[in-house]
This record gives C-alpha cells, structure tokens and sequence, in this order.
C-alpha cells in the first residue's frame, strides 16, 4: 500500500515515542512502529514532537490588526477599547475586514494554528463584520476550520437593534448564539440576555459561547445563570461561558457551590490568560488580582478548560502573534500551574480541551482522525511551551502548507559548540 505522507519516529503527546503517521485520502490511517509502506512524502520527526493542530475557541477576528484605528488606546483599559471599537465600527468596510481577517489567517496558519472560533460584532446595522467573515470562512475552509459567533458586543437590551441584528446574522449562516450579559444596564437585564440567547440556541440547535463575567465585580454571577439555562433547555456540552473572570474575585463558599453547577450542566469555561492578565484588575493598586479565572480549580471538578488568544493587535490588546504556545505559557504562569502534569494539561488547553469545546470532528492522532497535525521542534509539550517551539512543519488533509527552518543559532567562541539547538537542552528525564 502506498501512502500520501508518512511521518517517521515521531514522539506523541501522550508521551509514546518512535511512532510512525500514515495518512492516506487525507485522513490518519496508521499509528504504530515500522510501517515500511511507500508515501509520496516522508518526514523524517526523530526526537521531534508531532501534535494536533492548535485550536483557539476565543478570538475576534473582525477587529484583529485594526491597532491604532482610529486611535490607540491610551489607558488599555476594556471599556476604553469598547469605546474604540465603537468608533471604528461606523467607518468599518466589508474590505477592510476581510483583507485583515486573511492576514491573519496566514499567520495563524504559520504557527499551525488551524481552528479558530471567532466572535463577531452584530451591534453594527450594516453587518459588515458578519459579512466579512461569512466570506473569510468560505476563503480558508480548506486549511482554517473557522467557527463565527454572533456577539451583541454592545449589549443585548442594552443595544436597540441587537436582537434583531443578531438574528439576521444567525439567518446568514452564523454558526454559535454569542452574548455579554454583564454589559448590560442591570444584572436583571444580564441575567435575561442569557435565558433569551439560550432559548435562541435552543430553538434553532445551535451552539453558546457567552463572554460571561469579565469583570472584577465578585457579584458578576451571571455564569450560575448560563449553567442554570444550559440545563432547563437540554443544552449540556454545546454551552460555553469565556472569560469568567469575575472568580478571581469571589469568596472560596460560593465558589465551592458554582463550580459543580458548571460541571453538572457541562459547560466549558474558556478563559483568555493573555488579554485577561493586563484589563483585569486595573481598580486594584495591592494586593492585585490576576485576571484570570479559576483553571486550576475547575480542572479538579471534570470541568472542561480552553484557552484563547482572544485579540492580537486590535483596540484592546496591542500585542500577540497567533501563538497558541504563548497563550499556554500565560495561563500556566497566572495559575501557578507549573507541576509537570500540570503543564501538559495547559498544552491540552490550546489543543484537546478547545477542540472539544468547538466540536471538532475527527480532530486528534489517532486512526480515523483528520490528518491535521503539527511538527514541533521540540521533545514533548513541556518542551513546547517552555520553547515556544518552532513550527517545522504544518500539516492540514495530509498534504504540508507551511514550513520554517529549525530555530538555532552559530556560535563564534573559542571552545564552545559551534551551534546551539534549543530543543537539545530538555531535561533527560521528565
């Protein structure tokens, strides 16, 4: 039998080493030792790290590389970067949208980053950031697995047309029923924009990704709502809360009450460490909160944990590179989560976790499985976290789309080696 590619000695993410990949037709259909069969393409992975693609379940794409329009957010604040994308919304263009959204694309791609579920503003009565990606989608769905949101960024009730925008978008083929409970004027209002959003869901069979609590305010409980809804209507593993930073600033009782809530109902909790970690705590002057979610204690309960890029170089955060790897650095530092165990689970956090937060069918290593992976300098995913590890080579339906040259640097020092290779100082045992 001979294959499309075949992918030699790999090392795996769950630790087995020596492994070979045969991908035929586009799917995986071999994983084992010594396969000896004839490919058109053979990758050579000896002691280099074969993944699933990374997956990102929270961006914004119709405001990503849109850093200094119209002006550059002085405080970095949240609202100040609600404030400006509000500005840039009246003067938005499909065009506009779609050339940064394909930018950005491309680099995500260069950093094997191949699903991405995006929010997308519908407070704008044009749609144009709904037309623009509905367009991007088609574009890159041979190489991006792309997933749109409807967001009332503005508000639900607090944005007079939102509702009707919002189901507008969902008409013209938006994916997921989005929503910012606790943007709205009162909590009351929060907790209705949830019941009315799931509903919507409901009827229509659609899935949920709330921005849910992003706050500091303890009493942002809007989350206990979500898992509530999730469950009354039958929702259970197609409801997502974002962000839920408000935990970090609640008491330990009531959390110890919300978090099997969550479980329960089978909600996933995406938390976004890069973003979250520079607009959370900005009242506080010491102690200071961390701007992140409780991952760690989730993990503990069963709860299903993603993490997100959310924003590169938009109104509300001026800095990213679409690397999934950096997100997973943040998060394990903010949550203090640096036991070995622990770190591979936040590598799980920008692969398995998300993926199945999206529904991703077919995506992993395994016989059957899309062939959709990623060739990473590096040993096993510690070592590509602590690297930020070069993308070798990018796969997507078995054939390469992307690749880079193995970072290392030359040396001119009178006894010492001659190059030094980064991926050569993993610990020998770990």
């Amino acid at each position: 039998m001979s294959f499309d590619l075949l992918v030699k000695n790999a090392d795996l993410p769950d630790g087995r080493t020596g492994i070979d990949i045969a991908c035929l037709d586009g799917r995986i259909v071999a994983v084992e030792t010594g396969i000896t069969a004839d490919a058109a393409e053979v990758i050579d992975a000896t002691a280099k790290l074969v993944s699933p693609p990374f997956v990102d379940s929270h961006f914004h794409m119709d405001a990503t590389l849109s850093l200094g329009l119209p002006r550059m957010n002085q405080s970095g604040t949240l609202l100040e970067g609600i404030a400006l994308w509000g500005e840039l919304k009246g003067i938005l263009t499909v065009d506009a949208v779609v050339e940064r959204a394909l930018k950005y694309c491309d680099l995500a791609v260069s950093q094997g980053l191949l699903a991405i579920r995006t929010h997308v503003d519908v407070c704008d009565d044009k749609l144009s950031g709904v037309q623009g990606l509905l367009e991007v989608r088609e574009k890159v769905k041979d190489y991006i697995d792309l997933q749109l949101v409807a967001f009332p960024q503005d508000g639900l009730y607090r944005s007079p047309s939102a509702e009707t925008n919002l189901l507008k978008a969902l008409d013209m083929g938006v994916d997921i029923v989005g929503g910012i409970p606790h943007f709205e004027r009162t909590m009351d209002d929060g907790a209705k924009s949830v019941r009315r959003l799931c509903e919507i869901a409901a009827e229509r069979g659609l899935m949920v990704d709330m921005h849910c609590d992003e706050t500091d305010d303890p009493m942002s409980r809007h989350i206990e709502t979500l898992a509530y809804e999730t469950q009354r209507l039958g929702l259970q593993g197609r409801v997502a809360g974002s962000h839920l930073t408000s935990m970090h600033s609640m008491d330990n009782y009531y959390v110890s009450k919300l978090l099997p809530l969550i479980a329960e109902a089978e909600v996933h909790a995406i938390a976004n460490p890069l973003i979250n970690i520079t607009l959370q705590g900005r009242h506080d002057t010491y102690p200071k909160r961390r701007g992140q979610t409780r991952v760690s204690e989730m993990r503990s309960y069963g709860i299903n944990v993603a993490f997100g890029h959310d924003c590169v170089m938009d109104p509300w955060y001026s800095m990213g590179s679409g690397d999934m790897l950096e997100v997973a650095s943040m998060g394990l530092h903010v949550a203090q989560m640096t036991s070995r165990e622990e770190i591979r689970y936040c590598y799980d956090c920008v692969t398995s976790h998300p993926a199945k937060a999206m529904g991703l069918e077919g995506y992993g290593l395994e016989k059957g499985c899309k062939a959709d992976f990623v060739l990473l300098q590096a040993r096993d995913t510690i070592e590509a976290i602590r690297l930020k590890a070069a993308r070798l080579a990018v796969i997507k339906s078995g054939k390469v789309i992307a690749t880079s040259e193995p970072r290392q640097t030359r040396l001119a020092i009178e006894g010492r080696p001659g190059l030094v290779n980064p991926a050569d100082y993993a610990p020998k045992e770990h």
